[in-house]
């Protein structure tokens, strides 16, 4: 049985937190003074993503194939991110594209989903 009101609440207050601590990051230039900032906000991006995906589809226990369909939705989302970024870079910013830099946000991402994924079974989940 899972608390979706207690899960509610933690994906709020983790997309306020995302969000204050971009509007830091903006405001201080932490993105390019910082060279591994945008890693640990990938992983947040992930993570509450792969929580509001538990939310959006309920699941009753955790499965292997409830794990693949997270991951996958973290996955995809994490893909079309990195298309924006890509597309951003090349008409307003004009930076060139970085494999590397794209390979590791997507990387980021998929361990915050996984690292949901373990939340929402010990915390979030009751066990009968």
């Amino acid at each position: 049985m899972v608390n979706r009101k207690k899960l509610l609440i933690r994906i709020i207050s983790l997309i306020f937190f995302i969000f204050a601590l971009n509007l830091f990051a903006m405001k201080f230039y932490w993105y390019y003074s910082i060279w591994w900032f945008d890693i640990p906000m990938h992983f947040l991006g992930g993570f509450w993503l792969g929580l509001a995906i538990l939310w959006y589809f309920p699941i009753k226990e955790t499965s292997f194939i409830s794990v693949v369909k997270i991951i996958l939705g973290v996955l995809v989302a994490s893909i079309g991110w990195e298309v924006f970024e890509i597309m951003v870079d090349k008409t307003i910013t004009q930076n060139p594209f970085n494999t590397l830099d794209t390979f590791s946000d997507l990387c980021s991402g998929l361990s915050g989903g996984f690292t949901a994924i373990l939340f929402f079974s010990r915390r979030i989940m009751f066990r009968k």
